[in-house]
């Protein structure tokens, strides 16, 4: 039978007809579990990495060539006590030498060479009964990439290799598609990126390093730098909060929404473009320090530095201002980058950012005075100005500060300048990393900025704001002085990773639709 998923080729089919000999020898195909040892730590389960970690300093390491007999008979006399039960993917084509094998196990992360003699292991049925079979039939019908459980006792080999002696052999899943390159990996980036899963496992197998992160290590550091985000703003005092995904306006920035419709409520609904004034209504409730890791949506272009669906970190801090907030906000970027990489310089393309000094802090008005007439740089101009000609020269950490007012509806004015908002951004590469700014908290004021958008939309301007009366009723309860913030954790992972693509630091992008062969 033709599988639509599967292309048919002498690999497919030849991986196809060993999993259907597999089944008749060992029965289910696809069991349920495999349960694992133990030795590393009680209570969490052996991985492939865990064990090599703890057993590899028992290999023996000459100053020349391989070990000797005693070196190799002293390391076993200490490892054959250990018995351990494993399980990974087979990372390496089965190597058979006669009656015997040796074949690599991954986790994804690290390797374990197993050992395997004819007349030395079973093969577990994974029938209701269980039971054994004859190890050596199912051994033959292994392919390059199944996964398969085992069980047996450590030891290193004449080449002080830290193996695994198979005693029991237990199938798990069949690989039927065969697996990437494993030198070069997966050189297509819009294979690596439709197709994560492959990119992964390339990743796991390529056997050429490099300095790039493999795709791995790439999400590990992204994990890695969310959870050193959060631990600061929990350590300052900061509760992590959870505000709708849908909602009946699409406010709080200025963006195109995606659109959807709630049959039971029969209203329409957007796909949030920012949590801000969810956020802010809990300052007037009386949180004075919130934060949310959040999923926002906006229906616009695609890009190197644009995906429709990304991640944002936004926090509030009742009582401080932009520069307060601006502080704060250094002291945790270089925190992050210390901490995920060891230190405070990252390579990012040809460039080198030092986190180690003070950021740079420079007005708008003020970046553009040797780079544009003076008679040029208007209130109305300003912006696109400075997207002209400064943006993308900002290489190192830089606030940009003293933002149009009229670009900043949710922003206070300055009080020695009531034309220019208290509000920043954070630019590193040429790119925006971060924006703050002090909290507008006059309902009335952002009455009549929320008006002043409204007129804007009527001229055309799709992504100017709507009028949120809801807010502006929280508002008139009272909202204290605060300062508010959103970081962009998918560029500040690209920064981290020196990815210059968005789509390599977001698991899952979204791209056109595959275009399907034709025959």
């Amino acid at each position: 039978m033709s599988l639509p998923f599967l292309e048919e080729n002498d690999q497919t089919i030849a991986r196809r007809e060993h999993l259907e000999a597999l089944r008749k020898l060992v029965g289910n195909v696809y069991p349920n579990k495999f349960e694992r040892s133990e030795i590393v730590e009680e209570g969490r389960e052996d991985t492939i990495t865990a064990i090599g970690e703890k057993f590899r300093a028992f290999e023996p390491r000459p100053t020349e060539g391989r070990p000797t007999g005693e070196e190799i008979e002293l390391a076993n006399e200490q490892l054959n006590s250990f018995i351990v039960r494993l399980a990974g993917r087979i990372a390496t084509p089965p190597r058979t030498m006669g009656k015997a094998a040796f074949v690599h196990l991954s986790d994804g992360i690290s390797r374990l060479q197993i050992y395997l003699r004819k007349e030395d292991f079973v093969a577990l049925s994974n029938d209701a009964g269980g039971g054994e079979v004859d190890g050596w039939p199912v051994f033959q019908l292994l392919d390059h990439g199944d996964f398969i459980g085992v069980e047996g006792y450590l030891f290193v080999t004449k080449t002080g290799e830290l193996s695994v002696h198979v005693r029991k052999l237990q199938f798990l899943s069949k690989a039927l598609l065969p697996l990437p390159d494993k030198m070069h990996g997966i050189n297509d980036p819009e294979i690596r990126q439709r197709q994560r899963y492959a990119d992964l496992i390339a990743g796991s197998l390529k056997l050429e390093k490099d300095e790039a992160l493999t795709p791995r290590e790439v999400f590990e550091r992204r994990a890695a730098a969310i959870k050193e985000l959060r631990r600061m703003l929990e350590d300052h005092g900061y509760i992590e909060v959870e505000t709708p995904m849908l909602t009946p306006l699409a406010t709080g920035a200025v963006a195109r929404p995606f659109k959807t419709h709630h049959n039971a409520l029969d209203i329409d609904l957007y796909a949030r473009i920012a949590p801000e004034l969810y956020l802010k209504r809990l300052l007037v409730g009386g949180f004075e320090k919130v934060f949310e890791l959040n999923r926002n949506f906006r229906n616009e272009g695609v890009s190197t530095r644009h995906n429709p669906e990304f991640t944002m970190l936004e926090f509030y801090w009742a009582y401080a201002d932009v520069n307060q907030m601006m502080d704060f906000c250094e002291e945790m970027i270089r925190a992050v980058v210390f901490t995920t990489v060891g230190h405070t310089i990252l390579k990012f393309g040809n460039d080198s950012l030092d986190f180690a000094d003070s950021f740079r802090r420079v007005g708008m008005k003020a970046s553009l005075s040797s780079l544009v007439p003076a008679e040029s740089i208007t209130n109305d101009k300003v912006a696109e100005l400075f997207e002209a000609h400064v943006e993308q020269g900002l290489v190192q950490p830089t606030f940009v500060t003293d933002f149009p007012k009229p670009i900043s509806p949710l922003s206070k004015a300055s009080p020695s300048n009531p034309a220019v908002a208290e509000r920043f951004e954070l630019y590193i590469a040429g790119m925006e990393i971060a924006n703050g700014f002090s909290e507008l908290n006059d309902p009335v004021e952002q009455f009549d900025r929320f008006r002043d958008q409204m007129k804007q939309r009527e001229k055309g301007d799709e992504e100017a704001m709507l009028m949120d009366e809801d807010y502006l009723r929280a508002l008139s309860y009272g909202m204290p002085p605060a300062a508010g913030i959103g970081i962009g954790i998918d560029r500040l992972v690209m920064l981290l990773t020196n990815k210059q693509s968005i789509r390599d630091v977001i698991l899952f992008p979204h791209l056109r639709p595959e275009k399907k062969e034709t025959h």
